[in-house]
């Protein structure tokens, strides 16, 4: 499962954990502007804003998990199984497979207003990559500095929905998980009076009591009211560093760590990697379950106006800095 977060401060950030049992063999991979996008019932687009975040590459082609586009447009998307329904061509749509949904609007959009006129006509349909690779079931959050929007292709149609809380996991559907928030609005980051009743003394024995009933557990759920819990009370300092630091502190709080999530054949769902992209300026940052040293790659470092895709290596070893 995953938990993917928004965040603005001074620049515009977007990120997220991928959490599951194996690694596919990402990489973070820069398309800059002239490569060829294949579509399976579309034209190809060979000329389109330059992008960058993680992906599989498969027979030349960027099958991204999440990435932001060089207008600091961000889309991610999170396993939505069960829930998540495509369907066959239809005429006179943009019929988009679901592994093309994220450069479809990339490519074209530089923000969410934009990205709304193009989802008009979608229509995302159940054709795979190839047969070596299963239609992964997934909804999506979209997102500039201004505005953020979850999408939904589900038996009921294409849902969209405004997010305001700049956060998305997995199930149940956004509409549901957004109701979820008003269970718990009497949670405070401040210690709240006695309100158990006038007869009785209680005391405050301890800080942060004011979150108390804020789930810890590592259900989608869950993780949704944590991290839109903590992000939208969270404080940062102003400056690079410090607003990606914030931003993977939010992130660690809803870590899987080996050992809590146990699946079939004794594997266990780890967070793989967790990801920032400073949107604003097309950096990436990230860290893995083996490496918490915050690693950087800056898109426009690069030559953007090529046509062949540019792949990084993830760091995935520990370093320490020992300092005796």
């Amino acid at each position: 499962m995953c938990t993917a977060i928004t965040y603005n401060n001074e620049d515009f950030y977007f990120g997220r954990t991928l959490d599951y049992e194996f690694s596919y063999g990402e990489k973070i991979t820069i398309t800059p502007r002239n490569y060829n996008f294949k579509y399976k019932n579309k034209e190809n687009i060979s000329n389109h804003y330059a992008i960058i975040g993680m992906a599989h590459i498969a027979n030349d082609y960027p099958l991204y998990y999440e990435a932001v586009n060089e207008q600091g447009l961000g889309i991610a998307g999170l396993n939505f199984v069960g829930n998540a329904y495509y369907n066959d061509k239809i005429e006179n749509k943009d019929n988009i497979a679901q592994f093309e949904f994220i450069p479809w609007i990339l490519c074209q959009c530089k923000n969410v207003e934009e990205a709304r006129t193009l989802l008009q006509n979608i229509n995302i349909t159940n054709e795979s990559f190839s047969n070596d690779y299963p239609i992964a079931q997934l909804h999506w959050i979209i997102s500039d500095n201004k505005e953020c929007i979850v999408v939904e292709s589900a038996k009921s149609g294409l849902n969209i929905y405004a997010n305001p809380v700049g956060v998305l996991t997995n199930n149940p559907s956004f509409d549901k998980q957004i109701f979820s928030l008003n269970n718990y609005r009497n949670l405070s980051v401040e210690d709240k009076e006695n309100t158990f009743s006038k007869n009785i003394d209680l005391k405050a024995y301890s800080r942060g009591m004011g979150a108390i009933g804020l789930p810890g557990d590592l259900s989608s759920q869950s993780r949704f009211i944590r991290a839109a819990f903590i992000k939208n009370n969270s404080i940062s300092l102003k400056g690079e560093k410090e607003s990606v630091n914030q931003f993977f502190h939010i992130l660690n709080s809803v870590e899987q760590v080996r050992g809590c999530c146990k699946l079939d054949d004794n594997k266990y769902e780890i967070t793989i990697y967790s990801s920032c992209c400073n949107a604003t300026k097309g950096i990436y940052y990230y860290t893995t379950y083996n490496n918490h040293q915050i690693n950087a790659i800056d898109m426009h470092k690069e030559d953007l106006n090529t046509n062949n895709l540019i792949t990084y290596n993830l760091n995935d070893h520990e370093v320490i800095n020992y300092v005796n």
